[in-house]
């Protein structure tokens, strides 16, 4: 018999992180547990991530690498599993080391990969070494 598997949506990973409000969150930890245990499955979509960040960083007030520490443990939980793995972590890692965005740190983890450059005025992608930023009209 196979399991359960839910792709799951940024509202519930928000009320998972916050704990808001508590009967929501409840259910969420129900869920996210039933994953850790072995008897559910859950899809992460690199998308929702990004609006769970971007959630958690403008209306929390959270900082971004807390952000990025807590859903890169969420995402190494057994049972989770997130589209986009190694680009997402990679995404992660970049964001705790410099504290840009996600998206840009996902460009970032996208153009190492591709080794294609990054089209961009945000002069913050400069901090990655490892990737060519490219400003138009320069």
């Amino acid at each position: 018999m196979s399991l359960p598997r839910y792709l799951i949506d940024s509202n519930v990973l928000l009320r998972f992180f916050t704990g808001e409000p508590h009967s929501l969150f409840l259910a969420a930890k129900a869920l996210i547990e039933s994953a850790e245990s072995g008897t559910a499955l859950l899809d992460v979509p690199t998308l929702v991530v990004a609006e769970t960040a971007f959630t958690l960083e403008s209306f929390y007030k959270q900082k971004r690498r807390d952000i990025a520490r807590v859903l890169r443990e969420f995402l190494e939980t057994p049972g989770i599993r997130v589209l986009e793995r190694d680009r997402v972590l990679d995404a992660l890692d970049r964001v705790q080391a410099t504290g840009v965005h996600f998206v840009d740190a996902y460009l970032a983890a996208v153009a190492k990969e591709s080794s294609i450059p990054i089209a961009s005025f945000d002069r913050g992608l400069r901090l990655f070494q490892d990737v060519e930023r490219f400003e138009p009209g320069t």
